[in-house]
């Protein structure tokens, strides 16, 4: 019987063996044998080839290598397909320009809003000819990108923009597209699905419209085979659809920030523990090229607005259960009453946390 798991409801992993995968959080926890790892390398390497890598290419991948994607794998993969490949972690834009000169890197691994960012800053602040790098392809991959991020980044770089699907569980590449495709290409049949958000079930093709979550089953996988994995990332479909096309939202406990998953109720854990807060709001926003999340944060008691012990404890909760970067806003007006925490994605991703009831 096929079991159906979400990143709240993943597998403890306490029991598990031999080398284990851990997500950043620490929060999913699988194993991954050494026949694992060299399958995964595998549909990495596949779905690279399909999107045009090949012997001649030089590789570049500029994601965090504890992420989903991981950097290192998919790095270690590109090295099999092309002629060399490195990964040099999420760094600062000057410094990953200089790596990708010495490199003479042809292709660059990195998250849309990464890509858009280091655009900007070439021309900006570093007065730098993004040409002059003569990157034949850009591979995008972690993240909903902004409108208009392909078209602009294929003019400004004259590369070859596609973009890869990662499995957000073990950072596993195993599909891709073109700007121009309507849907995901998968390395594997099988692999990449759609159900319904609140039933389980998988939804078969042609679609009829409405909201859908994408599912990956990975057969790869030696514990976790027969398993359907809700990605948390969903599609509004139009009915017709043959294929998965790319999320524009993300449902359910979790949301999706710089490429990384932040869990709301983990947020919620860490603030329950701290006397005074009567209520809070997630604001999560992308007014430039990246990202920005802030803790707005309401107070029962006068005395603790201003007090930054206080602040700090919280500042401190919210490091110790993710690396995201959240600011902390304190509200100047204090409120007794006590309301459930919110979010509030003015970036239009997130549906909410309640896959039966979405925005």
């Amino acid at each position: 019987m096929t079991s159906w798991i979400t990143r709240e409801t993943f597998p403890a992993g306490r029991a598990a063996a031999g080398l284990l995968h851990v997500s950043p959080e620490g929060d999913l926890v699988a194993p991954l044998s050494a026949a694992d790892r060299t399958t995964a390398l595998e549909l990495a390497a596949a779905t690279l080839r399909a999107a045009g890598i090949g012997e001649s290419d030089r590789v570049v991948v500029a994601l965090n290598n504890d992420g989903e994607p991981a950097g290192s794998l998919i790095a270690e993969a590109a090295a099999e397909v092309a002629q060399a490949a490195a990964s040099v972690g999420a760094r600062g834009r000057m410094r990953l320009h200089t790596a990708l000169e010495k490199v003479r890197a042809t292709t660059l691994v990195i998250t849309p809003t990464g890509a858009m960012d280091f655009l900007a800053r070439l021309h900006l602040e570093f007065l730098l000819d993004p040409l002059d790098l003569e990157l034949r392809h850009i591979l995008l991959v972690g993240e909903i990108p902004s409108p208009n991020t392909y078209a602009q980044l294929a003019s400004e770089f004259e590369a070859s923009v596609r973009e890869l699907y990662a499995d957000p569980f073990f950072g596993v590449p195993i599909a891709q597209r073109t700007a121009a495709d309507a849907a995901y290409t998968p390395v594997r049949e099988g692999l990449l699905g759609l159900a319904p958000l609140d039933k389980d079930a998988s939804l078969d093709a042609p679609y009829t419209e409405g909201l859908a979550e994408l599912v990956v089953t990975p057969a790869w996988h030696s514990t976790l085979g027969d398993a359907t994995l809700r990605t948390g990332q969903a599609v509004r479909l139009a009915g017709g659809e043959d294929g998965v096309p790319a999320p524009a939202h993300t449902v359910g406990e979790h949301v999706l920030v710089r490429g990384r998953w932040l869990s709301i109720p983990k947020v919620a854990a860490a603030l329950t523990r701290i006397d005074g807060v009567t209520h809070w709001d997630l604001r999560v926003t992308r007014e430039g090229t990246l990202d920005a999340a802030a803790l707005h944060i309401t107070f029962g008691r006068d005395s603790l607005i201003k007090n930054p012990m206080w602040k700090s404890r919280i500042v401190q909760a919210l490091y110790a259960i993710t690396p995201i970067s959240i600011e902390v806003v304190i509200e100047p007006e204090v409120s007794e009453e006590r309301r459930p925490g919110t979010v509030t994605d003015e970036r239009g991703h997130h549906l909410g946390r309640d896959r039966a009831h979405p925005a």
